[in-house]
């Protein structure tokens, strides 16, 4: 059974409040070394269809969800991933939220007219690939099917309770080794599905900012396979 509408209409209220609390995003993102290449990604969520009832103690409505994607495990930058919807700015782009629009129309086939842009949010190094990424924050009015155009590039979109990465079991503190250094950082393993890095921050930050976060043991830690 759905829930209640009005609660998802309590959902992107608080996504709204939280774009405007500017210090959630003060995290410890990885610095960029040298010039960086605008991007952006977008950070939709919305209403999944026949979801059940969750327990009480759930912070969000049971049926609401945010847009994922995995990419391929051929490209050259993060490769495998579990990712928003993105990439890097183009000429033809006239700012952060029209790439990240044309973006998602490419990568999932979503139809841009179904989105309400509710905000765009800080930009965030990506050091990885040496990007400045700037998240802009979405809510599906009107959902569209969406599915991977070109499996070049993305090769499985999927749409996550946001409930199912709160539950606190499945969380945990990834590990990465690069260069002698060992990286920390929030993670998510949803049946199976590992997400880490950038995707993983941007939802944690996003989570504490809108009060949704369920106390998570930080201590579980797992290494991640790169």
């Amino acid at each position: 059974m759905s829930q209640n509408p009005e609660t998802l209409h309590g959902a992107r209220a608080e996504l709204l409040a939280a774009a405007r609390r500017t210090e959630a995003w003060a995290r410890p993102f990885p610095p960029l070394v040298g010039s960086a290449q605008p991007a952006s990604v977008l950070v939709l969520f919305g209403r999944l269809d026949s979801i059940p009832a969750q327990a009480d103690e759930m912070t969000v409505a049971a049926d609401l969800d945010v847009l994922l994607q995995r990419r391929a495990a051929t490209l050259s930058s993060h490769p495998g991933q579990v990712s928003f919807p993105g990439g890097r700015r183009e000429a033809q782009d006239a700012d952060a939220v029209a790439t990240a629009l044309r973006e998602a129309q490419e990568e999932t086939g979503l139809d841009p007219a179904g989105v309400d842009v509710l905000a765009t949010l800080a930009e965030l190094p990506l050091a990885a690939s040496n990007h400045l990424v700037t998240p802009v924050l979405g809510w599906w009015r009107s959902p569209s099917q969406v599915a991977a155009v070109d499996h070049a590039e993305t090769v499985e979109v999927f749409r996550v309770p946001v409930a199912q990465l709160l539950d606190p079991s499945t969380r945990f503190t990834s590990t990465i080794r690069r260069m002698g250094r060992t990286w920390k950082g929030p993670a998510f393993d949803v049946d199976g599905t590992v997400v880490w890095g950038f995707t993983a921050m941007v939802l944690d930050a996003l989570f504490d900012a809108t009060g949704w976060t369920v106390a998570w043991d930080r201590s579980i830690e797992r290494p991640i396979a790169l």
